[in-house]
């Protein structure tokens, strides 16, 4: 009986073992890339692409990336045509089949990056995508099960189901930018990830009923000088406390489970159950005023504005100033029709279509002097007055245009997948 008992006993070891081995992912034998300039693929993707120089990152928005990217996708490192020689991108040209397990296997994309959609053909559709610099929504990145996944606000079906890319919304989207958080550390990405566990656990009894979609993108929870006590909301809504109800649009929920990181949800669940905010909480990027104070006095603690995006992309262009002030005019002409602007993006342009003229005046006054540059300040001083400080899907991108060294810069852009 004892070595019947035995062998039962080592049969079912091994069976065990050789489940657990079975059940271990593959190594990634795809061949080892690297983003290389081509210049048969640079002219195609500009052709294809079809975007403004001001659409494309300077150099120094580039956060670190693996030295070794095992994939089968394409990598190219993109140049514009128009910017100088400054200006490009980092594009990974990917199938949507299989996608979401290539970006994970490659490292390319981490647990707790931002993923914006991009979209290629707001550029010269009018002042407000351009401004935008394309980018409509955004999303938390995760990696689970060896594939690439998203958690989206509105937390429902349409964006989450099923949630490697794959929902009705990310069917409809070919280009992604990937924004990285600068710093994360493994326990934070851990702590991201028990977060969007619970999330995701408990979706059905969030969405809509405590956590509801805010379509009124310059109407954000944030209050300057207060604590953002939604992130608390947020936080108890994951835990399954009682939380009350709030209404979030995306960057706005992203910008909330970010500021998750340094909080443990096993451990510190008790934290919440009060009404004040602990400690852990801490914002990942400073929210942004309608204009910086970056532009105009180029100080190493300045910060960006919503609306100068396309302004620090054309000023690291380096081009001559009769150049720049073509550039930077076209940034708020229309040069065709049709976009894929949701109902929210539209009602925002309309509200801020009288701004534009007065911002193409700001935009072209910091490169002035005297009268011209006075009248910058005026402006901008007016805009950072009527508009508060906000969190657009736009700004995360926004963010990686300040300096490597300034210390709001907390963002790094990463690449842009490109669906074919």
């Amino acid at each position: 009986m004892r070595y019947v008992a035995l062998v039962s006993a080592l049969t079912g070891t091994f069976s065990l073992l050789a489940t657990a081995a079975v059940a271990q992912p593959a190594a990634n034998t795809a061949p080892i890339k690297q983003f290389t300039q081509s210049e048969k693929a640079n002219p195609r993707l500009a052709r294809t692409l079809g975007i403004p120089a001001f659409f494309a990152l300077p150099d120094s928005a580039r956060g670190a990336i693996p030295a070794e990217i095992r994939t089968t996708d394409t990598l190219v490192d993109f140049r514009h045509p128009d910017g100088n020689g400054k200006t490009g991108l980092r594009i990974i040209e990917t199938a949507r089949r299989g996608m979401a397990e290539r970006l994970a296997a490659s490292g390319l994309v981490q647990t707790g990056d931002l993923i914006l959609s991009f979209w290629p053909d707001w550029g010269g559709a009018g002042p407000y995508p351009n401004v935008q610099m394309g980018v409509s929504h955004v999303g938390v990145a995760y990696v689970k099960d060896g594939k690439l996944n998203n958690l989206d606000n509105p937390l429902n079906a349409e964006y989450n189901s099923p949630s490697d890319l794959r929902s009705a919304n990310y069917k409809e989207v070919f280009h992604m930018h990937v924004v990285r958080p600068r710093g994360l550390t493994d326990a934070q990405r851990a702590n991201l990830m028990a977060w969007v566990t619970r999330f995701n656990a408990n979706q059905g009894k969030i969405y809509p009923s405590q956590l509801s979609f805010n379509a009124d993108y310059n109407a954000p929870k944030f209050k300057t000088g207060q604590s953002p006590a939604f992130v608390g909301q947020v936080a108890r809504m994951a835990l399954g406390q009682t939380a009350d109800k709030v209404a979030l649009y995306c960057s706005e929920f992203a910008w909330a489970v970010l500021s998750l990181r340094d909080c443990d949800p096993e451990r510190g669940a008790n934290q919440f159950s009060g009404s004040g905010l602990p400690s852990c909480v801490r914002e990942p990027m400073t929210p942004m005023l309608a204009t910086g104070d970056y532009m105009m006095s180029r100080g190493r603690r300045a910060n960006a504005g919503l609306a100068d995006g396309p302004l620090l992309a054309i000023d690291q262009m380096s081009l001559t100033p009769e150049a720049r002030a073509t550039m930077l005019d076209s940034v708020f002409k229309q040069t065709k029709s049709g976009n894929k602007m949701s109902p929210g993006h539209r009602a925002v342009a309309q509200q801020m279509a009288p701004k534009f003229a007065p911002l193409s005046l700001y935009y072209k006054g910091v490169y002035g002097s005297g009268a011209e540059k006075q009248q910058a300040t005026a402006i901008s001083d007016a805009f950072r007055k009527d508009i508060p400080q906000n969190y657009s899907p736009t700004s995360f991108l926004v963010n990686t245009l300040l300096p490597t060294d300034n210390p709001n810069r907390t963002m790094d852009y990463i690449a842009t997948i490109v669906v074919k």
